[in-house]
């Protein structure tokens, strides 16, 4: 009783400040601070006053003003919130997890969200684009966060992914009458379904539509990573988003699904376990990103290859099989000039450990400033929210993180944020 009754306590004392920052002006007094990663520009003794969840002006020295709120990050490095790209936020990968499937509800599956939420959130991602989940779950918890009623990162969510007949995205590995009953609706076969699949996906609130366009490692089937689409689908499926007026991102390990996709005018990469140099050469021709998600390949890799295995037979295959391509996969594209924004695929790893992932991109050759970069004003292009996140300018989200220690020398610092600030509210820190 004593517990539940200093957790509302908390819950309470947490809320009303939440509120009055919503009205007073804050000042962020930042020993070092990098506003604008594409500038890679550091500048020191910097005071950003905050005013209605946005970032109004930057000013030399720490200044104040008499009733304004004084954030003391002198000791301090202070970038943008980060953005990761890829996530699953209402689920996370455990031994239990095929189990979850058949007995957890969409509100369940809500609920866990707002944990999930919460701690990413936490670990300094301010923004989130969620690709494939329970279009009930997600869509409620995206609404509960912009409502304010639950604490979380900005969510831009495609709901259930579009997929075809029995491959990557349908459900597998079940009785077939219970299969029926948990097959989505955005499962399709044919150009005309495709589209059919793709408009109801906006219908039901998408910002964004994603295709699994190749098998994947966590389906429970043996039908490989390569292409599952035929042309004529994947032709479909982008025409009708672009008219939609939605971007395109693809699941896609092998380099058939991959070059298929971007030849049909497909705007991003997930995954790109294969990627070769005709993939490079559209990616760049077609301006568009790689999401490369290394954590997940690493974490099915580790999971695959030790003694508690929790995956099947069929998902261990496919793991062991892609996981350790996938770094190398990441260099080459780097040197070849391809754009990269930040994702992790995290509910297969760990909500809250997002930030490793700028550990292995620096493995995969990028410098500490070019992965960050990848986490702000990259992945704020590639989800077409230049102007709301991604830098600390006048008029952008007062999206804030800050780190001890240099992360332009070590990039492993970011996985120890010590303060996060989301439109203009104080979530972590002092």
């Amino acid at each position: 009783m004593k517990r539940l009754l200093a957790g509302a306590l908390m819950a309470a004392a947490f809320a009303l400040p939440a509120a009055a920052q919503q009205t007073q002006t804050t000042f962020v007094q930042a020993g070092r601070v990098l506003a604008d990663p594409a500038t890679g520009r550091v500048e020191t003794a910097k005071t950003l006053v905050v005013q209605n969840g946005k970032v109004a002006r930057i000013v030399d020295g720490y200044v104040a003003e008499p009733g304004g709120r004084v954030v003391d990050l002198k000791d301090s490095f202070v970038l943008p919130g980060f953005i990761d790209s890829h996530v699953h936020i209402t689920s996370e990968q455990n031994p239990n997890a095929r189990l979850q499937e058949v007995t957890e509800t969409s509100a369940d599956q809500a609920m866990m969200g707002v944990r999930f939420a919460r701690r990413t959130l936490l670990a300094g991602f301010t923004t989130v684009a969620d690709l494939g989940a329970d279009n009930e779950a997600i869509f409620a918890l995206k609404r509960a966060i912009a409502a304010g009623d639950v604490a979380g990162p900005r969510i831009l969510a495609s709901g259930s992914a579009i997929s075809v007949h029995g491959g990557h995205g349908d459900v597998n590995g079940y009785r077939e009458d219970v299969m029926h009953v948990l097959r989505p609706g955005s499962v399709c076969s044919g150009a005309a379904d495709c589209s059919r699949a793709v408009r109801e996906q906006v219908w039901k609130g998408a910002d964004l539509i994603k295709i699994t366009a190749t098998g994947g490692v966590l389906s429970n089937t043996a039908a490989g990573l390569a292409q599952q689409f035929n042309q004529a689908e994947l032709d479909a499926i982008v025409e009708s988003a672009h008219r939609m007026g939605r971007r395109v991102t693809a699941h896609a390990h092998g380099a058939d699904g991959i070059v298929s996709f971007l030849k049909a005018g497909g705007d991003s990469i997930e995954h790109g376990t294969y990627l070769d140099a005709e993939g490079i050469a559209l990616l760049k021709k077609n301006n568009g990103y790689l999401v490369p998600t290394l954590m997940a390949g690493d974490f099915v890799a580790r999971v695959a290859a030790g003694p508690n295995n929790f995956l099947t037979p069929a998902q261990s295959a496919k793991a062991l099989e892609a996981g350790p391509k996938m770094l190398d996969m990441a260099r080459r594209a780097h040197q070849g000039g391809v754009k990269i924004a930040f994702g992790t695929d995290n509910g297969v790893a760990k909500h809250g450990d997002n930030a490793y992932e700028f550990v292995l991109l620096s493995r995969a050759g990028l410098t500490p400033l070019q992965a960050i970069q990848t986490a702000t004003v990259n992945a704020a292009d590639h989800l077409q929210l230049n102007g709301v996140a991604g830098k600390l300018t006048p008029g952008h989200s007062a999206d804030i993180v800050a780190v001890k220690g240099d992360p332009l020398r070590d990039v492993s610092v970011l996985q120890s944020v010590g303060f996060v600030m989301k439109e203009g509210v104080v979530h972590k820190g002092p």
